[in-house]
């Protein structure tokens, strides 16, 4: 099988000629979106970054006096951001990953971690479809749960060709559902027996976005956080091939991305998340770069977080919420029931 990478460079490049200046507007509140998501974070921790900017996107997006702002003049920006953006993010998460790392944990890990996304994924997607769930939810959330949150949703969506909606509403509940998990998950540590590292590895492996992840599982110290991250970025890397098996499914059946074309077998973000991996196990990327590209990382991904909440409209969100709540509880729960058991199996 031959792998097609569309030769435009669009994926990368905002498209600033059709929107003019409300481009700018739109990227402009997302980066104030970004600082005010920064401040709150210094002075409360334990909120990660990503999670506070779909917060505040969503404020903005429904906060009276701003919302018609949002929804007009800074909507074409807050589209790029939630969309090219969010592609930028996810190249450079390719530099956090270390493959020797992973390779480290051992096979048993690695067939636990691959057991726990595909079980998430199709139980999700199943019962999606089953409650009737409208358009690519299913899939997004799907794909949300079982990699790595909004990340693997706006991945995911650029490929499938969703709906902004679809896309939103699916991150609200994701976003919801790991914000939880940081509270939940310490105060059941001890009832089910589970030590620092065991428990790192369970938070990794259940819990959906990175800073979710080690926001959780740095109250049982370090050892739990380097578990835990580790066990995360494992999932991460099962992001590539996940996306080019939505991909390959929609060229199947003809469907259309997110720019109106046929996807591509192996969209350009993904092989540059995928070269960047190579690239870091090469050894030759200083740690003061690696370190910068975290952190530029970290804002590209709140920025389009920020897009992704702004879009979210909670009076349509609630025409599907009872169902969307029970598949994001039901996944929650099934994810981290899967991930208890394979850490039990596996320590």
């Amino acid at each position: 099988m031959s792998l097609r990478l569309r030769p435009s460079a669009s994926w990368l490049a905002p498209q600033f000629r059709p929107t003019g200046g409300r481009a700018i507007t739109g990227l402009s509140v997302a980066a104030v979106g970004v600082g005010l998501a920064t401040l709150i974070h210094s002075l409360f921790p334990m909120a990660p970054v990503p999670t506070l900017a779909v917060v505040l996107g969503v404020i903005a997006a429904h906060l009276p006096g701003l919302r018609g702002f949002v929804r007009t003049s800074a909507r074409a920006g807050l589209s790029i951001a939630s969309k090219q953006v969010m592609r930028l993010a996810i190249v450079l998460l390719g530099l956090q990953l270390s493959l020797s790392d992973v390779g480290r944990l051992g096979w048993a890990t690695a067939v636990m971690v691959l057991t726990v996304v595909v079980v998430t994924f199709l139980g999700t997607l199943w019962l999606g479809r089953r409650i009737g769930l409208p358009g690519d939810q299913p899939l997004l959330v799907a794909t949300g749960y079982s990699i790595c949150g909004a990340s693997a949703i706006g991945a995911v969506s650029r490929v499938s060709g969703s709906r902004e909606e679809d896309i939103a509403d699916s991150v609200a509940v994701v976003t919801l559902c790991g914000t939880l998990a940081i509270g939940v998950l310490p105060l059941l540590q001890h009832p089910l027996g589970l030590g620092a590292e065991p428990f790192g590895r369970w938070v990794g492996a259940s819990v959906h976005d990175v800073g979710q992840v080690v926001a959780a599982a740095q109250t049982a110290g370090a050892a739990a956080l380097s578990a835990a991250v580790l066990v995360k970025l494992m999932r991460v890397v099962l992001l590539a091939p996940l996306v080019a098996l939505v991909a390959a499914h929609r060229r199947a059946t003809g469907g259309r991305s997110d720019g109106g074309a046929r996807p591509p077998l192996v969209p350009l973000f993904v092989a540059g998340f995928l070269l960047m991996i190579l690239l870091r196990g090469t050894g030759w990327v200083p740690a003061e770069i690696l370190e910068f590209a975290s952190a530029t990382q970290g804002l590209l991904l709140a920025a389009a977080l920020f897009g992704l909440g702004a879009m979210i409209n909670l009076s349509s969100l609630t025409r599907t919420g009872s169902r969307m709540a029970a598949l994001g509880l039901a996944s929650w729960v099934t994810i981290a029931a899967v991930s208890y058991a394979g850490v039990l199996l596996t320590t």
